[in-house]
């Protein structure tokens, strides 16, 4: 994958989450503040609590750091998976936002 073809996927990726955040907050109570400076999203839910996700050039991957730790995501070709098996990148950030929100969030590409 060259630099280009994985900067146009990552921005893919975090337009979604975006798309996701407004999505979220149109529909549920979350008040999710996702602020964007370049290749990192920090979202901030209403507990103060954070999870940020940033691009890693150099490594073609996207990293994203919950409360519970740091994960390191690869595209496979369909789907970013986390480097250690612990999952593909959307399904582990509903999971980790829902946790960290306490309310059930879904984010999808």
């Amino acid at each position: 994958m060259t630099d280009s073809e994985f900067m146009d996927a990552a921005e893919r990726v975090l337009k979604a989450v975006e798309a996701s955040c407004d999505r979220i907050n149109d529909e549920t109570l979350a008040d999710i503040d996702n602020q964007r400076s370049g290749g990192m999203i920090t979202l901030v839910f209403a507990n103060r609590s954070q999870i940020v996700i940033n691009l890693q050039k150099p490594l073609h991957e996207i990293w994203l750091a919950a409360k519970c730790g740091g994960f390191h995501y690869r595209l496979d070709g369909q789907q970013w998976l986390d480097t250690k098996g612990q999952g593909e990148f959307f399904a582990s950030l509903s999971g980790y936002a829902s946790e960290q929100s306490g309310m059930a969030l879904v984010f999808s590409a």
